[in-house]
């Protein structure tokens, strides 16, 4: 894998991925930027969450679950000293579906957790990663 990231003034960069995908980030205004994307440190957050989540929803898939839908409100704490990393990250997960089961919800979310997700995994390292979920049954 390789990819590439431009610096592109103040706090901006323009990230380009292995598959040609551009992503801004950018920094807040006190530290230079102009708020033109998501901070780094949130594109990891963001990226962790997508990593689980498409781990998640392929596993109910696999099970045969009706799902519809999948979100996830992903809440972090940093360290107050540098380096300022993760000490704790939480994902709430909000499933719906038609009769969409507690106990393959659950064990997605714990396979992803353990097994699959690499960026979760690495992340889990450092920092204490907790999990909960929801269900949104459909008619």
């Amino acid at each position: 894998m390789e990819t590439r990231l431009r610096w592109a003034g103040g706090a901006a960069f323009i990230g380009l991925s292995s598959g040609g995908h551009t992503v801004v980030m950018d920094g807040p205004a006190e530290g230079g930027g102009r708020n033109l994307g998501p901070r780094p440190m949130e594109m990891l957050l963001l990226s962790m969450a997508a990593c689980s989540t498409y781990d998640v929803v392929s596993i109910l898939q696999k099970s045969r679950e009706e799902i519809t839908d999948c979100d996830v409100k992903i809440t972090a704490n940093r360290a107050s000293e540098h380096p300022k990393i993760f000490t704790d990250i939480h994902l709430h997960f909000i499933v719906s579906g038609k009769d969409v089961k507690e106990k393959n919800v659950k064990r997605a979310i714990d396979l992803s957790a353990e097994k699959y997700c690499s960026a979760s995994i690495m992340l889990g390292a450092m920092a204490k990663i907790t999990h909960d979920f929801e269900i949104h049954q459909a008619d």
